[in-house]
């Protein structure tokens, strides 16, 4: 299947930046605390993913989660597969809201070995991929965790990371690579350095035809990955949070011009579920007008 040469445009050239609204198993009880949602409030994890999509909807409903300044979002498998206001998400995301949607894909990471973290296995890989794009999936991501300069580490890593892309590439969708640098590695700038020459060599092994994106922590160099930006293959270079503040990620972003944001934790700073709709709103607004102005700085 083709790629949407619409949604490839917007994501190439639009202006705004890519909200991750992928929080899986692992990481959303702590999404739900930060949103005032304690684990008394749900019983199992069905009622836990049905929190979490409640909280999903409402940012996605709400007024400034559009095209104007949110070109993508990624989404959860969980939500992938369901609907808001009686339409599928992935429907409402595009047609409705002008957003691309794109696929969580991995499912969480090794033990640390190498000072990394590699992907688990995805056994279910090819099935997943014939059913994201059965549902308007325009692209996936798939993340690993980098702790310290470990060059082997980092090879491996960026190699399992390509190895998955070709396989998402071949069923007509375009990956979000993230070998995602842990912002506490006493090494991260060391790491960022190999990182960005690996990455570099892995990309000249890619044919024409498959695209790919980068989802990459924000560096302690400046502009060190604008090479990698202009590498024929890669249609953007977005950055991730990794746990800074929704202020510290934005300044770092607006010094990294070849950088669009791709923010989780700081997309959603500050937002309770005790809040009106009202307050909601303003405090969402506020969070995605510092992360676009960011981007497009």
């Amino acid at each position: 299947m083709a790629i949407n040469d619409a949604q490839r445009a917007q994501i190439e050239t639009g202006q705004g930046f890519i909200a991750a609204l992928d929080q899986s198993g692992g990481s959303t009880p702590k999404a739900l605390g930060l949103y005032g949602v304690e684990p008394g409030d749900y019983n199992g994890e069905d009622e836990m993913f049905a929190k979490m999509h409640e909280m999903r909807a409402r940012i996605i409903l709400a007024d400034d989660f559009t095209s104007d300044k949110v070109i993508g979002a990624i989404l959860f498998e969980r939500t992938m597969d369901a609907e808001i206001d009686g339409k599928p998400v992935v429907d409402l995301l595009w047609q409705d809201r002008g957003v691309v949607p794109f696929l969580k894909i991995d499912k969480g990471l090794e033990n640390e070995a190498q000072d990394v973290q590699l992907m688990k296995p995805m056994p279910d890989l090819a099935a997943l991929l014939s059913r994201a794009v059965d549902k308007g999936i325009f692209g996936t991501k798939e993340r690993s965790v980098i702790h310290a300069a470990n060059e082997a580490g980092i090879e491996a890593v960026v190699a399992q990371q390509f190895d998955v892309a070709r396989q998402v590439c071949a069923a007509g969708l375009v990956p979000i690579i993230e070998p995602e640098v842990n912002i506490q590695s006493a090494s991260k700038g060391a790491a960022e350095t190999l990182l960005a020459a690996t990455l570099a060599r892995h990309l000249d092994t890619l044919a024409p035809d498959q695209p790919v994106m980068l989802k990459l922590t924000l560096p302690e160099t400046v502009g060190l990955y604008d090479d990698v930006s202009a590498h024929p293959n890669v249609l953007r270079v977005v950055a991730l949070s990794g746990g800074y503040s929704t202020d510290e990620a934005s300044a770092r972003l607006a010094r990294n011009a070849k950088m669009i944001a791709s923010f989780s934790r700081a997309l959603t700073e500050g937002l309770n579920v005790k809040m009106s709709d009202a307050e909601f709103q303003a405090a969402l607004g506020g969070n995605i007008d510092k992360i676009y102005s960011a981007s497009v700085a």
